[in-house]
């Protein structure tokens, strides 16, 4: 088959990444630099500036032809590489053929309802994802495939119509509806996101859309009441996540405010007000 995908990691048994128990599959690389995000080290590709070498203390991490080798029998998970890399990137990146993760599916497969996968931005590895769907759906046709994306390619083009084509749903992250605010959380503008919100909507492979809320930061209320109005009377799930400082980078934590239980509560009637039935806090 040829194609290869950078994946950070993969979690065999996940209840948060969709319905069911999920093999959750994280690609490496993003198109977005949230402030908040919980996972910067799959933002960028390694750039093997082999600073993490001397971090390593178990050995697990090698240099071969000046390219840098993970070994995952010697390492002990401390994530003291990822956590003291300069580029959010890891040097734990492994590349996959589509039958290498074949395999790893039929691992766990009588166990899990289908498969997610995530990122970073997964769709910017989407050629070989909507492969791997097609393999997946030809294989184990019992099998949902969904795709967890912050919606910044414009996935109405005839150049990811594969993509959409051999995915069961999409779940979709809204940041905000502010441009200035996205711009300024995101790095991009939020119009792409706001026409895959529509676009996913009326073809009926929008599964969940989820905004993460900021106290002090971000126009929650402007956010969840759009959002809310767009879905509103669909079997679409709005998930309403509590901003949480776990995994954010140090440099970012001092400019971002969780939300009282309060506010969390105000924003989930004003959600259901505008027509978002299945409303759910985190």
């Amino acid at each position: 088959m040829g194609l290869k995908a950078k994946i950070n990691k993969i979690i065999k048994f996940s209840n948060v990444d969709g319905p069911g128990n999920r093999m959750a599959i994280f690609f490496q690389g993003c198109n977005f630099n949230c402030e908040y995000c919980h996972n910067p080290e799959t933002i960028n590709i390694c750039k093997e500036c082999l600073n993490c070498i001397e971090i390593c203390s178990t050995g697990a991490l090698k240099v071969v032809d000046s390219k840098i080798i993970w070994d995952k029998k010697l390492c002990c998970e401390c994530d003291r590489c990822t956590k003291s890399c300069k580029f959010d990137s890891s040097p734990k990146v492994r590349e996959y053929t589509i039958e290498e993760l074949l395999a790893e599916i039929g691992k766990v497969k009588p166990f899990i309802k289908g498969i997610t996968v995530s990122g970073g931005e997964s769709t910017l590895q989407y050629k070989f994802i909507a492969k791997l769907f097609y393999e997946i759906k030809k294989k184990w046709s019992d099998l949902t495939c969904f795709v967890d994306t912050n919606g910044g390619l414009n996935l109405d083009s005839i150049e990811y119509r594969e993509l959409v084509e051999n995915t069961d749903y999409f779940m979709l992250d809204v940041k905000t509806w502010n441009n200035e605010e996205h711009l300024l959380l995101t790095g991009k503008k939020i119009d792409v996101v706001i026409k895959n919100l529509y676009f996913l909507r009326d073809i009926g492979k929008l599964f969940e859309v989820r905004s993460v809320i900021v106290a002090n930061k971000l126009d929650n209320r402007l956010t969840v009441e759009n959002v809310a109005k767009i879905i509103a009377d669909k079997d679409i799930r709005y998930k309403i996540i509590k901003y949480r400082h776990f995994g954010v980078r140090e440099s970012m934590k001092k400019n971002l405010l969780s939300p009282t239980n309060t506010e969390l509560e105000e924003l989930e009637k004003l959600a259901k007000k505008n027509g978002a039935k299945n409303t759910l806090v985190i």
